[in-house]
């Protein structure tokens, strides 16, 4: 199982990106995913979690600003960042509760992280 963020990059204060975070193989089915956060000199903190049913959850930091959500036909998740901040700065990465199947219809559930994708906001 592979995750792969992307839409990090360098935007201004009030500027807005979008992350996308992509699950492969296609026989990975996801249950909950998040993204988190590590900023520098900081511990990593969740960011947003989205359930199987599209129940999602916000850290107080992000609500109102973020919106996570999934595209389960595309294995996608993606989390839209509106009204950036200095503090936004940080690495985001993903990460995956889910089922896969192996070539032999064996279900492996676990956990799985995605390389981080850097998000840096100027003030």
């Amino acid at each position: 199982v592979q995750l792969q963020a992307s839409g990090g990059g360098l935007v201004q204060a009030g500027g807005s990106l979008r992350l996308s975070c992509v699950a492969s193989p296609s026989t990975f089915r996801i249950n909950a995913m998040g993204w988190y956060r590590q900023a520098p000199g900081k511990q990593r903190e969740l960011v947003a979690d989205i359930s199987s049913a599209g129940s999602t959850d916000y850290a107080d930091s992000v609500r109102g600003r973020f919106t996570i959500s999934r595209d389960n036909a595309k294995n996608t998740v993606y989390l839209q960042m509106n009204s950036l901040k200095g503090e936004d700065t940080a690495v985001y990465s993903c990460n995956a509760d889910g089922v896969y199947y192996t070539d032999d219809g064996v279900p492996i559930v676990g956990r799985y992280w995605g390389q981080g994708t850097e998000v840096t906001v100027s003030s």
